[in-house]
């Protein structure tokens, strides 16, 4: 039913779902403070359309395959932890590497990019289960509701991630990195606990 508390539901899921993908994309902001703003809209596009996706999917898994879900949860933690890890890790050697580099143009590509989406959204499967209840449209509009929460929150991250890489120059690929594995051991410890 469309009311107050679906719309308020669908924001806070949206807030939620947005924290991980914001605090990647203010490390993607700081390995790349010269970023263009073509750029930041793809970025915060990105991790919207993942984080809208990623709800549907678990909402119509719940509608057909239920069971072939629960058997995937466990590896959800692993997952992601595994792809944050390797990008924060890549991060932060170059980092330590290359530290007079005050902006890496290339350092944020496409295929990065999708990796940290589905990085940072895997979790958000399990929203499919709390709005298996929906209908096929609600569900649709709530994805819709995830997305444009999380387009304006991970544009704020990198805004501000760019601002401060301006002022850490060499040293930001490096914080970078190690923001990424922090919150991929985050996903990894929440989903295990």
């Amino acid at each position: 039913m469309l009311n107050f508390a679906f719309f308020a539901t669908s924001i806070s899921l949206g807030i939620a779902l947005a924290m991980d993908a914001f605090s990647v994309s203010l490390a993607n902001g700081l390995n790349c403070p010269c970023m263009s703003r073509k750029k930041m809209c793809l970025v915060a596009g990105i991790f919207a359309l993942f984080q809208a996706a990623m709800p549907l999917l678990g909402w119509f898994a719940v509608h057909t395959a239920a069971e072939y879900f629960e058997a995937f949860r466990p590896f959800i933690p692993w997952i992601a932890m595994g792809l944050l890890g390797f990008i924060g890790g890549k991060m932060l050697v170059e980092g330590l590497k290359n530290q007079e580099e005050a902006c890496n143009i290339e350092a944020i590509t496409l295929p990065l990019l999708l990796v940290q989406g589905v990085a940072t959204s895997i979790d958000a499967l399990s929203v499919g289960f709390k709005i298996s209840d929906y209908t096929a449209p609600l569900a649709l509009l709530c994805a819709v509701l995830i997305a444009v929460v999380t387009f304006i929150i991970c544009l704020a991250g990198v805004i501000i991630g760019r601002k401060f890489g301006t002022k850490l120059a060499g040293k930001a690929s490096v914080l970078g990195g190690v923001i990424l594995i922090a919150i991929g051991l985050e996903i990894f410890i929440s989903g295990i606990l």
